[in-house]
């Protein structure tokens, strides 16, 4: 089973936008999640989100805020300068953020996404 949930905090407010013919949505940002020990410093995910979740995310989520993202973890391929490489990302299926809802846009926050 490919399954990851994570709680921290982001480390870039979400970027939505369309892609594809059909215009699908989709949302790319970090999350630093604190090792248990403050000595070990954080590790850091790159997350993905689509559909609902990356309008959520694009909407109401900022630069700093506690989310909780749940997902599975997917890797990718590319070629850099002659050499492979790999990022691996959560692909996100549930984020909530777990801030006090606040108004980024004058509008309140819903506390997590509905599911596509």
């Amino acid at each position: 089973m490919n399954r990851i949930c994570i709680v921290g905090r982001l480390t870039k407010t979400p970027e939505g936008k369309m892609v594809g013919s059909a215009g699908a949505q989709v949302a790319e940002f970090g999350c630093a999640v604190n090792k248990m020990r403050k000595d070990d410093g954080a590790d850091f995910f790159n997350v993905k989100a689509w559909g609902k979740q990356a309008e959520y995310a694009a909407k109401y989520l900022e630069k700093g805020q506690r989310v909780s993202i749940s997902g599975r973890m997917e890797s990718r391929e590319y070629e850099k300068d002659g050499s492979k490489r790999v990022i691996w990302e959560i692909v996100a299926d549930q984020i909530q953020g777990l801030d006090k809802p606040g108004d980024r846009n004058g509008e309140e926050r819903p506390a997590r996404a509905s599911q596509d």
